[in-house]
């Protein structure tokens, strides 16, 4: 029989399977032989796209199997569908979230899915098209937010050539006057070792650099976390997993950026006469700065995610402001300490 349901999609959540679903589909009893299936497919398919598959119903309308096309042609036209047909091991319900249905779908290779009610009758099908609309729309957002775009839930993301100007601006202005005030503590940290300036002048020149070599470490981190959780490769319990393989890469990568930048270090001290402790400084500032930034990176996704929050949010900006002030501090800290010894 075709499932005929009195609800419409506009009737269930939104971003749910239930609003997504299709109510085109056919379902037969599971006593009806592959013949009578056969002359009820050729007397309801008219009219109906994309039918893959035939759903197998028992007398009280529960789903419990199903055949392709494909599987019916090569059957037995005598063979009854319940002796045949494979068992529904997939099937959604009406109110799970679209990101986890296109999660099903990614792991399952399938072009369709039955959707079942509360008491596991079939109500529609979800087709494969219509999560990778889904997949765009939630790749938009995740990537708007990692860029500091606020993004409303109940609003659609617009492209970028139909935005209007004022839709562009009240996106993006409020979170960058927040970093505004936030990257006020690297221009204080600066102030605070304003005596140590004045007498090494030439330690500047190394501050851009460091300050930047965390951020971008931190940027990456976040971006391979956030990644990561998004399509299942991460969860929750694994963050001392993600937080150790971090601190070795980090500690690795540190190393090998102080040994790239410690030898103009040298150089760069030696015209003051101070060329050891300026490659030093360097070397040792740049190990951890880098290592900061790539704890930090790996470890905020989680800490969004324990409080309910979106782990997109930690995005690369606040990500890489955190770490140009915590390098001012790191890098003026370890200069201080060798040379005003």
């Amino acid at each position: 029989m075709v499932h005929q349901n009195a609800k419409k999609a506009h009737e269930f959540a939104e971003e749910t399977v239930g609003s997504l679903m299709d109510f085109d589909f056919i379902c037969v009893p599971e006593t009806y032989t592959v013949s009578e299936t056969f002359k009820y497919l050729r007397k309801n398919v008219h009219g109906k796209a994309n039918i893959h598959y035939s759903y197998v119903i028992d007398p009280l309308g529960v789903l419990v199997g199903v055949l392709s096309l494909r599987e019916l042609l090569g059957a037995d036209e005598n063979a009854i569908l319940k002796d045949i047909m494979a068992p529904t091991t997939l099937k959604l319900s009406y109110d799970l979230d679209q990101e986890k249905a296109a999660k099903i779908f990614q792991d399952s290779d399938l072009v369709t899915l039955p959707v079942i009610d509360t008491n596991g009758r079939m109500i529609g099908v979800l087709h494969v098209d219509e999560m990778m609309d889904v997949l765009q729309q939630e790749a938009t957002e995740d990537i708007h937010k990692m860029a500091s775009i606020s993004v409303d839930e109940d609003e659609e993301v617009k492209g970028l050539l139909e935005s209007s100007m004022g839709w562009l601006y009240k996106k993006r202005i409020g979170w960058l006057v927040i970093l505004v005030f936030v990257n006020l503590l690297s221009g204080a940290g600066i102030a605070s070792y304003e005596e140590l300036l004045n007498q090494h002048i030439y330690v500047v020149f190394f501050l851009p650099l460091l300050i930047a070599s965390g951020g971008n470490t931190g940027s990456q981190s976040t971006t391979l976390v956030i990644r990561a959780m998004a399509v299942g490769d991460v969860t929750m319990r694994d963050w001392g997993k993600v937080f150790a393989k971090e601190a070795l890469v980090s500690f690795a990568l540190g190393i090998t950026m102080a040994a790239a930048i410690a030898v103009i270090g040298y150089y760069r001290g030696s015209d003051y006469g101070a060329g050891t402790e300026t490659a030093i400084i360097i070397a040792l500032s740049m190990v951890i700065v880098v290592m900061f930034g790539g704890l930090l990176g790996a470890i905020i996704p989680f800490v969004f995610r324990l409080f309910k929050l979106d782990p997109a949010t930690a995005s690369t900006p606040l990500i890489t402001s955190i770490c140009d002030i915590a390098g001012v501090f790191i890098y003026l800290g370890i200069a201080s300490l060798f040379l005003q010894l």
